[in-house]
């Protein structure tokens, strides 16, 4: 009898490891005394065998076997840019946003009992596809920071690994994780406008490609030209979701003088960090002369001064849920093409003016 087959009735090694909470490599290390499982491994999977009444078999150990236990993450790093000892020298390298995401992956495989192998790609070279195919050969699934791929090497290589992308684009052939751009830039704007009358704004973006970028201006700019107040957009506003360059867009604007809007929206929080800093250099108060706000609630946007208002999303969770979708078509073989979309919460403080207190959740419409 093959139990490896579900359709004949008896519990198969799937129903174990889902039984157990692990992945089948681990049901199978437990039952042939592979390597050292955990003992809170063994213990679980002990117990749904015996609560199962499963019985092994040759090629249910065969199919559990080819599993690697590995998830492939592949990050875009940016481009350093800034001379030696320039104040955002260390900051330019930080990739603290990723850096969250991945520990949410990291935390969630473990309770899998699944290990990371992770590969930067620089965000201005366009040949690495080679080493993202490479990786997926010793991995049993990739997740995939932001537009690292285009659509049809990612359909490619889907047919080799299944694939998760974190806020890239929802395609037949992956699964896509991201937070509610939409609903939390209209939220913004809906504060920026309604709640501190400012008439200007601008957004000041991060990478072009990004696809949270381009959902962020687009929604950004729709909600502002919907409420009537100006809004200020153009290549110069052109960031790279790093503190240094959102402290050069600012040089630049001050030295061509440039009359700048009343509140600024950048992409992430750590532009919001070199704009503050830049306009702070050049005698302008935030939020008196200028309000500033972020996106992401990175750790340090609740450390700066002033305040950063900003909108926050589940860093840690955007991972989590990332391995979770990936794992479920690893083991299940869970139809790829879903789109998750976790919520977003705007979170007022000083850098906007306004008093630091509960945050504002997402409404409808």
């Amino acid at each position: 009898m093959d139990n490896s087959d579900p359709g004949n009735g008896q519990p198969t090694i799937y129903d174990v490891a889902r039984a157990a909470g692990v992945s089948i490599a681990s049901v199978s290390r437990v039952l042939n005394g592979r390597r050292n499982p955990l003992p809170d491994t063994r213990e679980r999977v002990e117990r749904a065998v015996a609560e199962l009444g499963f019985i092994p078999d040759g090629a249910a150990r065969a199919l559990s076997a080819r599993l690697k236990e590995v998830v492939g993450v592949v990050i875009r790093r940016p481009t350093v840019t800034m001379a030696d000892g320039g104040i955002f020298a260390d900051e330019e390298e930080s990739l603290q946003f990723p850096d969250l995401i991945n520990r949410g992956i990291e935390v969630a495989a473990q309770h899998r009992d699944f290990s990371l192998l992770v590969c930067s790609v620089d965000v201005d070279d366009h040949d690495y596809s080679r080493r993202i195919f490479a990786l997926a050969r010793k991995s049993d699934g990739l997740i995939l920071h932001d537009q690292v791929l285009d659509p049809d090497q990612l359909a490619r290589l889907s047919r080799q690994v299944p694939i998760v992308t974190l806020a890239g684009v929802q395609s037949p052939s992956t699964t896509n994780v991201g937070g509610d751009n939409v609903t939390g830039m209209r939220e913004l704007v809906r504060h920026l406008v309604r709640d501190h009358g400012f008439r200007t704004l601008a957004y000041l973006g991060g990478h072009a490609t990004s696809p949270d970028n381009i959902a962020r201006h687009a929604t950004f700019g729709a909600e502002v030209t919907a409420s009537g107040a100006a809004f200020t957009d153009g290549p110069q506003w052109q960031g790279n979701y790093c503190a240094a360059g959102g402290a050069r867009v600012i040089e630049r604007l001050l030295a061509e003088e440039a009359v700048l809007p009343e509140a600024i929206a950048c992409a992430n929080d750590q532009t919001a960090l070199g704009v503050v800093h830049a306009l702070t250099q050049h005698g302008l108060d935030v939020p008196g002369d200028i309000a500033v706000t972020g996106f992401d609630d990175i750790p340090v946007a609740r450390h700066l001064r002033p305040l950063l208002t900003t909108v926050r999303q589940p860093i840690q969770q955007l991972g989590a849920t990332a391995f979770q979708a990936l794992y479920a078509m690893v083991r299940d073989g869970e139809a790829a093409g879903r789109n998750v979309m976790l919520p977003t919460t705007l979170i007022r403080r000083e850098s906007c003016g306004c008093t630091p207190g509960p945050a504002v959740r997402p409404t409808a419409g």
